[in-house]
């Protein structure tokens, strides 16, 4: 059977026909020509899963001589997930990692007690224009992952499981969706999946997970009748049953995710996350203190503390 055959929405079942909770459009920020939306954590939503944090970066032509760069800065508590539509990051950090993320690949770093990185351009890179779009989101840890060991994982994009039916497509980042599990090793139950869906097609959300958001890219879709354009986070009703369309006349694109709640409530400062108050006071005064370790070959610069 095919997994396109999800059950469709019951007119007059308003479990079936208001499925989406909470409609997020992310606050814009402009860095000198280059925009960055952010749409998790929201006054609307702190979390979606796993998921504290959520950026869609550009898409933008960067020009010659500037681009990405982001000095060395902390992490606790939480792994970055960062993913590509066009263009390129180079990742280096405090565990010795010098990596180039392209489309489609996935970089994954689990910060645990604490890491360090920065996220640059490599310098012939730099030589000519060049696009920039992707994802960046944060996946708090389970408090029993808190304070472990941080590690690094990349995944090239011919990794990831992809699979289709009926117009539509997709490519599995992190976790499980539809009875595939993507490689990557995950902390906690959670999906995350890059989806192309043709004019016409249709396909259901696996209800399977208790809190399901959908981020969207490109195109137009539709969900109980009502149509969503780019840039906007849906978040739908646990356990509802609910089909996306694509109603439009150009192909839609957008990233599933979500996962199991957290254990319990997650803090989050600057570039901390942590369950305890009292831990991330302490990551600060480490920060500020220099007890990091530093990133190999990008010693010499740093984000500071910041006052507020």
């Amino acid at each position: 059977m095919s997994w396109i055959n999800g059950p469709d929405p019951i007119p007059g079942d308003p479990l079936s026909c208001d499925p989406v909770e909470t409609v997020i459009v992310p606050r814009t920020s402009d860095l000198g020509g280059f925009e960055v939306r952010r749409a998790l954590p929201s006054a609307r939503r702190r979390m979606v899963g796993p998921f504290i944090f959520f950026d869609q970066m550009g898409p933008a032509e960067l020009l010659v001589g500037g681009g990405i760069d982001v000095r060395p800065h902390p992490h606790i508590g939480l792994a970055t997930l960062t993913y590509l539509f066009d263009g390129e990051i180079y990742h280096r950090d405090s565990l010795g990692t010098e990596q180039a993320i392209t489309p489609g690949a996935l970089n994954w770093m689990s910060a645990g007690k604490g890491i360090v990185h920065s996220e640059r351009e490599r310098p012939e890179r730099k030589t000519s224009s060049r696009p920039l779009f992707g994802l960046q989101s944060w996946v708090a840890l389970p408090k029993h992952m808190e304070e472990g060991d941080p590690t690094f994982e990349h995944l090239p994009s011919d990794a990831q499981p992809e699979f289709a039916d009926g117009g539509a497509s997709v490519k599995l980042i992190a976790g499980d969706l539809f009875g595939h599990k993507a490689p990557a090793k995950i902390a906690s139950e959670m999906f995350y999946a890059d989806v192309r869906l043709d004019p016409g097609a249709r396909m259901p959300l696996d209800a399977a997970h208790e809190e399901r958001g959908l981020y969207t890219i490109s195109g137009q879709v539709t969900i109980a009748g009502q149509a969503f354009e780019p840039a906007q986070l849906l978040v739908f009703k646990p356990g509802d049953r609910l089909v996306i369309e694509n109603a439009g006349p150009e192909p839609a694109r957008f990233v599933l995710l979500g996962g199991d709640p957290m254990d319990e409530r997650r803090y989050i400062w600057w570039n901390f996350v942590s369950s305890s108050k009292e831990r991330i006071e302490q990551a600060k005064e480490d920060w500020r203190q220099g007890r990091f370790d530093t990133v190999p070959g990008d010693e010499k610069d740093f984000i500071p503390l910041p006052e507020a």
